[in-house]
C-alpha cells in the first residue's frame, strides 16, 4: 500500500539525477505524492550482495521521502521471464536453465527464489512494495505497448521476433551518454542476422520449439524480452511521466536506456529522475562468479547479525562503493553495538526518570536532528546521517555517565534514535513499542537479581566470586558502577 504523509511535504530535498548528471531539486509530479519504480530481482537463484546494496538504498530512500511528509507508491518489478543469459537476445532464458538444472517447473523455481528473496529482504529490514508486479502476469500489457511501438515505426517483425529500430530514436543513449555510432556491434547485444541493425533490441522473441514458457502474440507463440516489461509495468501503476526510477549503476546500459527507448518512442512521458546505486566489493574487487568472491545474502546472514550488515549498507552512501570485508563487518559491528547500546539504556531508565528540566541537553539532542535531516535532503547522504547519530550517542552517553537524565531529555534522545535510526534508517527491527517495553521489564528484573547477588558475596566477603559475577556481566557488555546509592548497571 501507498504511505500516507505524517507532516508538510519538504520542498528542500536535492536528488543525484543521472540523466542530468547533476544533484536536482526533487520536484514531484504530483505535491505531496512520489511515484517510484525499483528494478526488481531476476528470481533464478539466491539474492545476492549486490541485491542488498541496491535494495537496502531504495529502502532508505523511499523511508526518507516518507520521514519528510511524502506519499509513496513503491513498484517493484519480479522477472519472471524473458531475461536470456548474458543479457543477450539469443540463447536461454535464465529460468530455463535453471529450471533444468533443478528438474522443476520454471514457475516453481520463480516461486522458490522469490520467496527466498522476500526472507532475505525482510530479515534486512526492507520494507516491502506497495505493489509488486510479476513479469508473467502482465504479458497483455506488453503486447500493447510493443504493437504502438510498431505503428509508430520504431519495432518491426522478423520470423516472429520483433526488434526496436534504434536508428528511428536519435535520442537513444541519452541516459548513459553512449552516442549510438560509437556503439560497438554485438557487445553485450548478440548479433543476429534477423536485425536491421544489430544494436536493435528484442521487444518480443519467437518461442523456438520446447521453449515452455510461451504466449500467444499477433507475431505467433513468443515470450517478451527483458527491458519491456518495466516500461510496461511502471507506466501501469505509476502512471505517465512518474517520479523516480532506480536501480543498480549495471543497468543503466542496455536496460535503462531501452526502457527510455522504447517508452517515449511509444509516446509515454516516462521518469522524471533517474538514480542509481553503485556497486560493492569484496576484498577490494568487484563481487563476480568468475573471481570465486560471489557471496549470497544468506551466507552473510550466516555469520552477521542482519542490523549489523544494514548498518554497513547505510554507512556507505548509495552513490558510492561498498566494501565487504572482514575489516569492514567488524567495525559495522562496533558502531552499531554502540548506537543500540546507547538506545537501550535511554529506554531502560525512562521508567524511572525524574521530572527535570535540562535545556542544555535538550538543544543538543535537537541539534543532532537537523544534523541528520540536512544530510538525508543532500541527496540521501547517510555517512552524514550516521555521523549525527554518533554525535548524539556522544552527548547522551555523557549525560548518562554524568548524573541521572531527566524523562523529557530521555523522551527527546530516545525518539531521535527512534525515528531517525529505525524509521528511517531501518536499524532497530528488533519488535514494537510494546515488545521493547516487556523486553526493558525482564531484563531490569533479571539484572535486580544479579546485583542484589553479588552484593550478598560482597556482604559475605566471597569477593572472588563478586568480582567473577562482574567480570561475566563485563564480558557481555554490561558494566556495573558502584555508587553511594548502591550499584549501577549499564549496556
Amino acid at each position: 500500500m501507498t504511505q500516507a504523509p505524517t507532516r508538510t511535504p519538504d520542498p528542500d530535498i536535492l536528488l543525484y539525477d543521472t540523466m542530468q548528471r547533476q544533484k536536482v531539486r526533487f520536484v514531484p509530479t504530483a505535491p505531496g505524492r512520489v511515484g517510484m519504480y525499483l528494478c526488481g530481482p531476476t528470481v533464478y537463484s539466491d539474492a545476492h550482495l549486490g541485491h542488498a546494496k541496491k535494495e537496502v538504498a531504495f529502502d532508505v530512500i523511499r523511508r526518507a521521502l516518507m520521514h519528510f511528509g511524502y506519499a509513496v507508491r513503491y513498484v517493484t518489478n519480479v522477472t519472471d521471464v524473458g531475461h536470456l543469459q548474458n543479457d543477450s537476445d539469443d540463447g536461454e532464458d535464465k529460468l530455463l536453465a535453471r529450471a533444468r538444472l533443478e528438474s522443476l517447473e520454471p514457475m516453481e523455481v520463480a516461486d522458490k527464489y522469490f520467496w527466498s528473496f522476500v526472507r532475505d529482504m525482510d530479515a534486512l529490514n526492507v520494507l516491502k512494495p506497495s505493489i509488486n508486479p510479476r513479469a508473467t502476469g502482465h504479458v497483455p500489457e506488453q503486447i500493447k505497448l510493443i504493437e504502438e511501438l510498431i505503428e509508430r515505426g520504431h519495432a518491426y517483425e522478423a520470423n516472429g521476433s520483433v526488434y526496436f529500430d534504434v536508428r528511428s530514436w536519435p535520442e537513444y543513449g541519452k541516459l548513459s551518454g553512449r552516442r549510438l555510432d560509437d556503439q560497438e556491434e554485438g557487445t553485450r547485444e548478440e548479433v543476429r542476422e534477423e536485425k536491421r541493425d544489430p544494436r536493435d533490441f528484442a521487444l518480443w522473441k519467437r518461442a523456438e520449439p520446447g521453449h515452455i514458457m510461451r504466449w500467444e502474440s499477433p507475431w505467433g507463440l513468443g515470450f517478451p524480452g527483458w527491458h519491456i516489461e518495466c516500461s510496461a509495468m511502471s507506466l501501469k501503476y505509476l502512471g505517465e511521466g512518474f517520479d523516480i526510477h532506480g536501480g543498480g549503476l549495471d543497468l543503466q546500459f542496455p536496460h535503462h536506456e531501452a526502457e527510455i527507448a522504447q517508452s517515449e518512442a511509444a509516446g509515454h512521458p516516462f521518469a522524471r529522475y533517474w538514480m542509481h546505486n553503485n556497486m560493492l566489493t569484496i576484498g577490494g574487487e568487484k563481487m563476480s562468479k568468475s573471481k570465486g568472491n560471489f557471496t549470497t545474502v544468506q551466507d552473510v546472514l550466516a555469520r552477521h547479525d542482519p542490523m549489523v550488515v544494514r548498518f554497513l549498507l547505510v554507512s556507505s552512501h548509495y552513490r558510492s562503493v561498498t566494501e565487504f570485508s572482514d575489516a569492514a563487518f567488524e567495525s559495522a559491528r562496533s558502531g552499531y553495538r554502540r548506537l543500540s547500546e546507547a538506545l537501550h539504556e535511554v529506554e531502560r531508565r525512562l521508567p524511572s526518570a525524574p521530572e527535570r528540566p535540562e535545556p542544555a541537553l535538550l538543544a543538543k539532542i535537537g541539534g543532532h536532528v537537523r544534523e541528520f535531516e540536512d544530510a538525508m535532503r543532500d541527496d540521501f547522504n547517510t555517512p552524514r546521517a550516521v555521523a549525527a547519530l554518533f554525535g548524539l550517542t556522544t552527548d547522551v552517553n555523557a549525560a548518562l555517565n554524568a548524573e541521572e537524565v531527566g524523562r523529557e531529555a530521555l523522551e527527546a534522545a530516545r525518539d531521535a534514535y527512534r525515528t531517525l535510526g529505525g524509521d528511517v534508517l531501518g536499524l532497530f527491527a528488533e519488535g514494537g513499542a510494546t515488545a521493547r517495553q516487556d523486553d526493558t521489564q525482564v531484563v531490569d528484573a533479571l539484572m535486580d537479581l544479579v546485583l542484589k547477588a553479588r552484593q550478598n558475596y560482597r556482604l559475605n566477603k566471597q569477593y572472588a566470586q563478586a568480582d567473577e559475577l562482574r567480570g561475566t556481566l563485563a564480558r557481555v557488555g554490561v558494566t556495573v558502577e558502584d555508587t553511594k546509592e548502591g550499584p549501577r548497571w549499564r549496556r
